[in-house]
């Protein structure tokens, strides 16, 4: 177990600073390009947070692993609401912009409700891919037709840099990415094998909890500079490419039954929290006030309760 918790960690490091300098490269190239700073943040920041889970996602799809790649998708978003905007809202209190509840929530609610239409009969093929892929394809024309607006000041700046190093920090933080997520899978492998749990428990706890830091430690990051809608529109827009982005590796890859415990436990957690979400966002924008460190607590104790239930039941069929 020692060796394989040296390569998970290790596999962290390379995810997350190869997502940095991907992120870093493509900005840099993106901006010499002409390409406008709002659809450098809208694209190439938010892929940046989940790239983590996209590549080590579809190695674990490859590698004939579906389970572990979509307990990563479920696991991560649970996270994202749960624990990085819950600990974000009681860090300080949230103010969402009142473009969220008109665009970016109501494509994630419509994401949502798709993921568990495709996941209700506990098997996920090729026809449940295709039908995010156009989902995607509709979302991402919406984006590029429609643009959300917002405020000057909000998407930080591309670094400037010259095509060779831009060039450069993409090459290197794909080769990052790339090694990462196979040391990563490889090891989550392992270990589900030598504890004798399921590898979507794995990738439910250890992988999700993982490779979501980035969006943990960019949303205290937004909170603490005060661009509390930025800290929300990560989060929300991480979700959605979870589940838009990840979710078809497995159907194209390696169909197959899940365990009912995906959809009965852990999706109807995500779509619990994806629907406070909502409603504090809308009670927020249309009451013209923050969503608050009670809130923030809520969220917190949800994703605890849904963590504490799921490692009784682990326990429970491991016979601990």
């Amino acid at each position: 177990m020692l060796v394989e918790t040296a390569i998970i960690v290790l596999g962290f490091i390379g995810l997350i600073w190869g997502a940095d300098k991907f992120v870093l490269g493509a900005s840099g190239l993106a901006h010499n390009l002409g390409v406008p700073q709002l659809m450098i943040g809208l694209t190439i920041v938010a892929f940046g947070t989940s790239a983590p889970e996209i590549f080590s996602s579809a190695f674990s799809a490859w590698e004939g692993k579906p389970k572990l790649a979509i307990g990563n998708a479920l696991g991560s978003n649970l996270f994202n609401i749960g624990l990085a905007l819950g600990i974000a809202a009681i860090v300080r209190p949230l103010k969402p912009a009142e473009s969220l509840i008109h665009k970016e929530i109501p494509a994630l609610l419509l994401v949502t409700l798709a993921t568990g239409a495709m996941l209700s009969d506990l098997y996920v093929g090729f026809f449940d891919a295709i039908v995010l892929m156009l989902i995607t394809a509709y979302l991402g024309y919406r984006l590029f037709r429609n643009p959300v607006r917002r405020e000057d000041g909000e998407i930080q700046q591309a670094e400037e840099l010259p095509n060779w190093q831009a060039a450069a920090y993409l090459t290197l933080g794909l080769a990052l990415l790339i090694l990462g997520a196979e040391a990563l899978v490889y090891a989550a492998s392992s270990v589900a094998l030598t504890l004798e749990v399921s590898t979507a428990v794995v990738g439910l706890t250890v992988i999700a909890l993982g490779t979501s830091l980035p969006e943990l430690a960019a949303s205290i990051t937004c909170v603490l500079k005060g661009h509390h809608d930025l800290a929300i529109g990560n989060i929300v827009g991480s979700n959605i490419l979870n589940l838009l982005v990840v979710l078809p590796f497995p159907g194209l890859l390696s169909s197959g039954s899940i365990e009912k415990e995906l959809f009965y436990r852990d999706f109807i957690s995500v779509l619990i929290l994806t629907l406070l979400l909502a409603y504090l966002c809308y009670r927020s924008v249309k009451g013209n006030h923050r969503i608050g460190r009670f809130s923030g607590a809520l969220l917190l104790l949800i994703y605890c309760g849904w963590f504490t239930v799921m490692v009784l039941q682990v326990q429970r069929t491991a016979g601990f």
